[in-house]
């Protein structure tokens, strides 16, 4: 009887152990689908990033082609840019400068309030300091809306003086229309 008893006690360990294989089977091939689904997913993904990829690499060379098109038919133009730009920064610079100048002139005139509390008079360094302004540029743009202004009158005069060039802008934000006016001759100061 002790014989049944053991093997009555054997078959229950092995049902169980079947049960927990199973079970584990069953976990293992979960995880296998997941995995699966996982990777077909990422694999779809890998395919339409290579798509994305070739797309923009395809759309980047015909770009290259185009501007490669664009330089033999105009030349120059990289050099052209380069001057449009350094002009415009050299505009914006000249706009500041006159603005300071300005706010300079205007707190300066007579009847205005200075700094003492009563009338000040224009002093003599004000054109000095326009000159030593305009000694540092290299290009000098003035706006021919602002020929009323004294500031004008001095800087194509100092243009004259030195020799530098002077660019009269007519429309400043647009740099449609530019004139370039070099000196004759350059006057000695």
């Amino acid at each position: 009887m002790a014989a049944y008893r053991e093997a009555d006690g054997l078959a229950g360990e092995h049902v169980t152990l079947l049960r927990a294989h199973a079970e584990a089977q069953a976990r293992c091939s979960a995880l296998l689908q997941a995995q699966a689904t996982c990777i077909a997913a990422m694999e779809a993904q890998l395919i339409r990033a290579r798509g994305a990829t070739m797309r923009t690499t395809t759309a980047l060379a015909w770009e290259r082609e185009d501007r490669a098109a664009l330089d033999a038919a105009l030349p120059g133009l990289g050099r052209r840019v380069a001057l449009g730009r350094q002009v415009a920064a050299l505009q914006a610079r000249v706009h500041d400068l006159m603005r300071t100048l300005q706010r300079r002139e205007l707190a300066e005139r007579p009847g205005s309030l200075g700094s003492a509390g009563g009338p000040r008079h224009a002093p003599a360094g004000l054109a000095a300091d326009l000159e030593a302004s305009l000694q540092e540029a290299d290009l000098v743009i003035c706006q021919t809306g602002c020929m009323s202004h004294g500031d004008y009158w001095r800087v194509q005069d100092h243009c004259k003086r030195t020799g530098k060039l002077c660019v009269l802008v007519d429309q400043p934000d647009g740099l449609q229309i530019v004139r370039l006016h070099r000196p004759a001759e350059v006057l000695s100061p």
